[in-house]
């Protein structure tokens, strides 16, 4: 988790993410799966996207431990169980 979630660029992406759909949010976090690149700006946004999850009650442990978030596989979205869940 970045230390400072008052950074303008968080709040940036975290504003973008509450008006999203679900659907839309997993869509996002697919596409940064199995990318390599990595910068500040993608560790906002990461951390941004987790913590919409978070906030509408999404259990997110598959891909989120708290402190470390995986994008090794794609995720699909369980409405009965409110989860994200790994696909492959």
């Amino acid at each position: 988790m970045l230390n400072n979630i008052n950074d303008i660029y968080y709040i940036k992406f975290a504003l973008q993410f509450t008006d999203k759909q679900i659907p839309e949010l997993v869509t996002l976090f697919n596409t940064q799966t199995q990318s390599r690149a990595w910068s500040s700006m993608r560790a906002y946004h990461d951390q941004a996207l987790i913590d919409e999850f978070l906030r509408r009650g999404i259990d997110a442990s598959a891909v989120y431990d708290g402190k470390t978030i995986s994008f090794a596989h794609p995720v699909r979205y369980d409405t009965n169980d409110n989860k994200l869940v790994v696909i492959g």
